[in-house]
């Protein structure tokens, strides 16, 4: 999914994130993802069978193991373990299975979409939520986000 609009919607009206693999390790993307976004004001919920707590937050060892609701189940595991996961976000409700820079399952994806899911690929959810509400841009990366048009 590509479309500016969508991205920027699920990102403004989700905001409990269930990350699957997430780390403890400070140099890990995904432990350098979930501080942005928990400094961004979401809730993060670590899934990591591995921990029991990471950046103080709770881990649960699998999706179903999660009270209370969950938004977007983002994905930091290979592609090939996708489709478990998908299953485990429609089991749960989740509204967004997204999977991070680099993972790609387009049959889990068509899996999620056909039980109500949306669905992001090969996109990270801090990259995204930098690009499309500021910050990547006064680092001088050109997000192709116009804030600005002239009548």
């Amino acid at each position: 999914m590509d479309d500016i609009q969508t991205l920027r919607r699920i990102l403004k009206d989700n905001h409990v994130i269930a990350m699957v693999g997430l780390s403890a390790n400070w140099y890990r993307p995904s432990h350098f993802a979930a501080k942005y976004m928990l400094d961004h004001g979401y809730r993060v919920i670590p899934v990591n069978p591995s921990y029991q707590e990471v950046l103080g937050q709770k881990c649960y060892p699998a999706l179903r193991d999660i009270p209370g609701k969950v938004d977007i189940v983002d994905c930091f595991r290979n592609s090939e373990e996708i489709m478990p996961l998908a299953e485990g976000a429609i089991a749960i409700g989740a509204k967004v299975l997204w999977m991070q820079i680099g993972v790609v399952n387009e049959a889990a994806a068509e899996k999620a979409r056909r039980a109500g899911l949306e669905v992001v690929m090969d996109r990270c959810v801090k990259i995204e939520y930098a690009r499309l509400f500021g910050g990547l841009n006064w680092a001088g990366v050109n997000t192709g986000v116009i804030s600005a048009k002239r009548r």
